[in-house]
């Protein structure tokens, strides 16, 4: 009895494997076929291609990590330890058939160059391969989506050192496979590499659609200049073409970012309790990280470092390594959603609010207990982006809640006094205003 009772959950879960697995190869020779035929037979398709690519040599070798993937695709279902892990994972390759089949379908381009015959095992392999592929389906490479899932999937699966330096070196051949086999150009590499990144943000690892649960913020402004801002950069990137597609990462990064505003929220940048954020979340965002850092520090290029509020509590911006070492900060408040902190070993809280939006009453809340909290604990920096705003909001709201502070004129005057550059706008005053109220009822 005990036996049956404890192999009925293994069974369950491998039966729950098997289905995904015979779903999604369905789903992928399906699509993948049917798309690549109705491809085939349409006059409009064209090529994006660089003229350097002509020097790409073709390997014909590698045409054996490029079918790996095949192999490493159906193992990764079969190895997943949990129902949860199963779905994540198998949602995730989903998401990236469906939207790389939606590409295909309208965005269609070709492979240029004509492969030469090849004989041996690996001439065979490529004649096998041709029987179903064409030279079609390219943009954003469906090989590097799945790749960049799978990679990650076996990423945290393996957990020796030297296991996982031969899947990194194993992964950087099935990426070069596309390539040197003659099968993709090389725009069809970072398009498939952000895409990958994509699914991976679309179902994070807790196994919850990021989408559950969402709904429309009043955030109209910044969801317009965000959606403004990737339009005109998508524009750009379409009308000069050439080198100037890179403006299509940026394009990308900032429709995440309007989605963020009119729906998510500041879980939409997916920060980590460490303040760090995840390899794939990095390439999703990083032409819009780089802008926001350095937005970040020409606002405060004459106010580099955080002021003293009141003894050991700080407020500045988003700190880098050798602010936190020359101050010999013990704590770590971070109010900023969109900018990763630098690696901090002490004392860290995140709550992430959206740049440019207030902080609402229970942030207020939450914000002046840890302020507190940590304040005995040792010198203390409150921050976010520039150190105006977010984290200026948190330490008024632990001025008030603190009775350091009789009244909010007289909680921002004491804040303004050492650090003149706070803004506090309308609505976070509304905020504060009532949650003050509240307090004082209480």
């Amino acid at each position: 009895m005990m036996k049956t009772s404890a192999t009925a959950p293994s069974t369950h879960l491998s039966i729950y494997k098997c289905l995904w697995l015979v779903g999604l190869c369905l789903f992928f020779f399906s699509s993948y076929n049917l798309t690549n035929s109705f491809t085939a037979s349409r006059a409009d398709v064209t090529s994006i291609v660089f003229s350097w690519e002509s020097l790409i040599p073709l390997w014909s070798w590698t045409i054996v990590p490029y079918w790996s993937i095949d192999l490493m695709y159906g193992l990764a279902i079969l190895l997943a330890t949990s129902k949860q892990s199963v779905k994540t994972l198998c949602l995730r390759l989903l998401t990236a058939q469906i939207i790389c089949i939606g590409c295909f379908l309208f965005f269609p381009l070709k492979f240029s160059y004509e492969r030469p015959a090849l004989d041996g095992f690996f001439g065979w392999l490529f004649e096998v391969l041709m029987g179903f592929d064409k030279p079609f389906n390219q943009a954003p490479s469906l090989h590097i989506t799945l790749l960049v899932i799978l990679w990650q999937f076996y990423a945290g699966y393996f957990k020796s050192v030297a296991t996982k330096y031969l899947l990194n070196i194993w992964c950087l051949l099935i990426a070069l496979s596309v390539l040197t086999t003659w099968q993709h150009h090389f725009f069809d590499i970072p398009t498939g590499l952000w895409v990958g990144c994509l699914c991976i943000w679309l179902w994070p690892d807790n196994g919850q659609s990021l989408f559950k649960n969402a709904s429309r913020l009043k955030n109209g402004k910044w969801v317009t200049l965000y959606s403004v801002f990737a339009l005109i950069t998508y524009g750009l990137a379409v009308y000069f073409k050439h080198e100037a597609l890179w403006l299509l990462w940026l394009a990308g990064a900032l429709v995440l970012v309007a989605i963020n505003y009119l729906l998510l929220g500041a879980k939409g940048f997916q920060k980590q309790p460490n303040g760090r954020f995840k390899l794939a979340i990095v390439i999703l965002y990083l032409p819009y990280w780089v802008v926001m850092w350095l937005n970040s520090r020409l606002w405060t290029i004459n106010h580099a470092y955080p002021d003293m509020i009141e003894d050991k509590l700080y407020l500045g911006r988003i700190a880098e390594t050798k602010t936190l070492k020359a101050y010999q900060f013990v704590s770590v408040l971070d109010l900023c959603a969109e900018l990763p902190i630098a690696p901090f070993k002490g004392n860290y809280t995140l709550i992430p609010v959206l740049d440019m939006t207030p902080l609402t009453a229970a942030q207020c809340q939450q914000s002046a207990e840890v302020i507190n909290q940590y304040y005995q604990k040792g010198k203390l920096l409150v921050c976010c982006a520039l150190g105006y705003s977010r984290s200026a909001t948190a330490v008024i709201a632990w001025l008030l809640w603190t009775h350091r502070a009789q009244n909010l004129d007289d909680a921002i005057a004491k804040v303004k006094a050492c650090r003149s550059s706070i803004v506090i706008s309308k609505a976070q005053r509304v905020i504060l205003t009532e949650w003050f109220l509240q307090l004082k009822k209480g």
